[in-house]
This record gives structure tokens, sequence and C-alpha cells, in this order.
């Protein structure tokens, strides 16, 4: 027997409540407060103002009050086959980022006190299932999915729907231990088409595009409300 699902939504100028009821029972409560919210997993399109070699870091205006902060170490380059993810950087900031130059960027810590955000060019994009990856052609699981058996069995599943054109990868959250395959191929289909096919022009081969004609930096036109999920 299918399980019934209810989506509660409390409003009020201080705080919006959303719970996710199933069969009866809670399973997911949100609480976002209005002075508390805050940038983490926005995505922009930005523009370089400033490239510091001796601090390898690089001011970005995103359109904020003040300039947001992208060290040479959150700058994302493809791997090769088999290559280990590594903080370790490549090159220099100042032989991969030019002032004036226009990069896709998602903030990864909000701005405090006299700090500007931090931004990093490697996009993560959380669904309710799933994340995507829509530079790396990489399938994960949560952690806290610990049976190899449902490890598997959900790999297998997520693989099964999966475009044969994709180029990106998917981490599987641990919401999705008994995700059915309709469930997970929906969550794709949303990912993809709704969310990623938007930005995908602006993502380059180091996750920033050389050239991005019309689109000034700091414009909102990219921007998404999202949050990355890597330890869910």
């Amino acid at each position: 027997m299918p399980h019934s699902q209810d989506i509660l939504i409390n409003w009020t100028p201080q705080e919006t409540r959303v719970a996710i009821i199933e069969s009866g029972a809670v399973q997911e409560l949100h609480v976002e407060r209005t002075l508390e919210r805050g940038l983490v997993g926005n995505i922009y399109a930005g523009k370089v103002v400033r490239v510091l070699p001796g601090m390898q870091s690089a001011f970005i205006d995103i359109g904020l009050e003040r300039a947001a902060f992208l060290h040479v170490a959150d700058i994302w380059h493809p791997r090769l086959a088999g290559e280990p993810q590594s903080g370790t950087p490549h090159q220099p900031i100042e032989k991969i980022v030019f002032e004036g130059q226009t990069l896709m960027v998602q903030v990864i810590k909000d701005p405090i006190g006299t700090k500007g955000a931090r931004l990093s060019t490697q996009v993560s994009i959380a669904g309710r299932t799933l994340v995507y990856l829509p530079q790396e052609p990489h399938i994960g699981i949560s952690q806290k999915i610990e049976s190899e058996a449902e490890r598997e069995a959900v790999r297998a599943r997520l693989t099964a729907v999966i475009p044969p054109d994709e180029k990106g990868g998917y981490i599987v959250r641990t919401i999705a231990e008994d995700a059915t395959s309709d469930e997970l191929a929906g969550d794709v289909t949303y990912l993809r088409e709704d969310i990623a096919i938007p930005i995908a022009p602006f993502l380059g081969t180091m996750g920033m595009p050389p050239e991005a004609p019309g689109l000034p930096g700091g414009s909102h036109a990219a921007r998404a409300a999202i949050s990355t999920a890597r330890n869910s």
C-alpha cells in the first residue's frame, strides 16, 4: 500500500516552517528565519575584480555589498581517471583567473563581519534524493547508508535512470536509501532540466566560462537557492 505524503507550511514575517509528513509521522522539518537567511548554496555569475597572487586568492563581485573571496584551493579542476580529490591546486591563481573574467561560483561560507562570502567554482545542486555535480562524472553514496547491499542496490537503480548523454555525476542522499527508480528518475529530470541546463553555458573547463557576453558580474540570472548536501 503506498504511503500518503503531505507537506505542511506555516509562514510568518519572521519565520517559515515546512514539515513533510508520511503516514501521519513527521519525516522532515525545515525552519528558515528571515534574519538568519544565508547565502550558502546560492550560485552566481560573478566578475573577477582583483587577483592577489601573494594570497593565492581573488575578489569576485557577485552583487553584494562586499566583494566575495575565492581561494585557489576552491577552484575546481577536472580530474583524470582514478585521480583522488585533492586540495592542492594544479596552477597558481594568476594563471587561472584574470580581472574582468566572468565566473560561475557558488557560496560555501556566508559573509561575516568585514569579510565577504567565500566562494567555490565547484557547483553542487541538491534535490530531494540526490545531489547533482554537473562538473564531476561520478556517482557517490551517502556514508550514512551503511549496508553494502543497499548501497549497491540504490546505485544500480540510479545508474539505470541516468540519461546516456549525462556528463555530470550524482551523490545519493541518505533519504534515497529506499527511493524507487521513479523517484530517482524524477529528481534526475528536475536537477538536469530545471536547474542545471540554465547555468550550463557558463560552466567551462575549469568550472568557469572563458567568455560570457552580455552577462555582467554580479548578475542573478544564474542564481539558484540551493544547498550542498554531501554529508546528508
